[in-house]
């Protein structure tokens, strides 16, 4: 793994916490990436020594979410089965989708088949098989949608 692509998973995993965070405690775009800026990325918190992220990268993603979150959104519910809706799907798996989403999206430069093994990797620190599964299933449909049959 190249060091950019390393830096950019860092920064993707920054930004599903920094969203999740957000959805947490509705902090402000701009206030929560001087937090991950000045506190996060790159640092050691509790013995975990975070990777150096992309931080333009980074950045763009969770902004990116922000900016677009109701297109962002309505991507993922057109995609849930019948009866689900977002509110239905826990916080960490809402924030990964959005993010997934918005390069799919957004960030013609980054490959679908990238940014949908760049999310599951991530989805695969909080989850087990059965939802690491639902995100690649959601954002290949999603990607499908978006950039046409692989």
């Amino acid at each position: 793994m190249t060091q950019r692509s390393q830096s950019r998973s860092a920064a993707r995993l920054a930004a599903v916490q920094a969203l999740y965070q957000q959805d947490m405690e509705a902090i402000p775009t701009a206030k929560l990436l001087k937090e991950f800026h000045d506190f996060r990325l790159g640092e050691v918190i509790e013995d975990v020594e975070f990777a150096p992220a992309e931080i333009d990268f980074f950045d763009d993603i969770v902004a990116g979410v922000n900016d677009r979150r109701e297109q962002i959104d309505g991507l993922i519910s057109a995609k849930l089965a019948e009866g689900w809706t977002m509110a239905r799907l826990d916080r960490p798996q809402k924030q990964i989708l959005r993010a997934g989403t918005y390069e799919l999206l957004a960030r013609a430069d980054v490959p679908r088949a990238t940014v949908i093994s760049e999310y599951l990797d991530v989805a695969d620190a909080f989850y087990d098989k059965r939802e690491k599964g639902f995100v690649n299933g959601l954002l290949d449909a999603i990607a499908k949608d978006l950039r046409g049959a692989a």
